[in-house]
């Protein structure tokens, strides 16, 4: 079994708490760190990129750190501990890290299976044939910057019907796991991780529809034009791209697997106060 572990970069902590669990599993258990963590350990690291060859990934630290991690995933299962303050998807405390990917991989090597729920992951793809790395939690077009007299001039069409048009700093579409980070800042609602929706966001738009709530394989279609060029984010990466263009939004046909034990979605919202 192979078993990799990202830690929250330049965190001392994460990286203690990384090599507590290397330590304590068994040898047979194969224990890729990524290449930062190895670092502060004097270890023999691990791109990200390349952990979608383990069984089980354990990302420590954050969401950002989480979805870092997800990016060179794949398919594979992650279990993710929470240093962070709010934990939407790091549903393990410290205290309980050891113990509980112990018993994770310990039922791996019993049953060769990860108890794990599905949440989606988005893509967005251009007319000049470009496309950006799947996103868990949002895709965002936006224009060259932010701000009064800067943005872009829009058109959302959802399954090939106009949603809005408008002026604005850009159109974000989230998903339900991606509904209390950006979204959520910008004025869209909360959304249970176990809907199957998109969500459909305007950023400070000049005059905005309402946040709007679609059926998770829908087709969104953003038709940017009003600037000379916009960038296409899909959670922390971003694309510069020339307008105009049409930016295509719908999901991936792989999902992101989160290990179990999930977080308590309840919890973590009381966090936001």
């Amino acid at each position: 079994m192979r078993v990799g572990i990202v830690a929250q970069k330049g965190n001392s902590q994460t990286a203690v708490l990384a090599d507590r669990i290397r330590e304590t599993l068994p040898e047979e258990v194969s224990v890729r760190l990524d290449t930062a963590t190895a670092e502060q350990l004097d270890r023999e690291g691990y791109p990200v990129d390349e952990m979608d060859d383990c069984d089980l990934v354990v990302s420590i630290g954050g969401d950002g750190t989480f979805l870092f991690a997800a990016r060179g995933a794949g398919a594979t299962p992650i279990l993710g501990v929470n240093l962070g303050e709010v934990g939407f998807l790091n549903g393990v405390a410290p205290d309980d890290a050891v113990e509980t990917v112990k018993a994770v991989v310990a039922g791996y090597r019993e049953t060769d299976t990860i108890p794990s729920r599905d949440v989606p992951r988005l893509r967005a793809e251009g007319e000049g044939d470009w496309s950006v790395h799947p996103a868990l939690n949002e895709i965002v077009v936006q224009g060259p910057q932010r701000g009064h007299g800067e943005g872009l001039d829009y058109e959302v069409r959802v399954d090939d019907r106009v949603f809005t048009t408008g002026h604005g700093d850009g159109v974000l579409v989230s998903t339900p796991t991606g509904s209390t980070a950006y979204n959520l800042s910008e004025g869209g609602p909360l959304v249970h991780p176990e809907t199957d929706a998109l969500v459909v966001t305007e950023m400070c738009a000049a005059e905005s529809m309402p946040p709007l709530v679609v059926p998770e394989d829908s087709a969104v279609e953003i038709r940017a034009t009003g600037a000379e060029f916009g960038y296409v984010s899909a959670d922390s990466t971003r694309k510069r791209v020339e307008f105009p263009e049409r930016v295509r939004v719908s999901p991936t046909e792989e999902p992101t697997h989160i290990a179990e034990p999930s977080s308590d979605f309840f919890r973590a919202l009381g966090k936001l106060d």
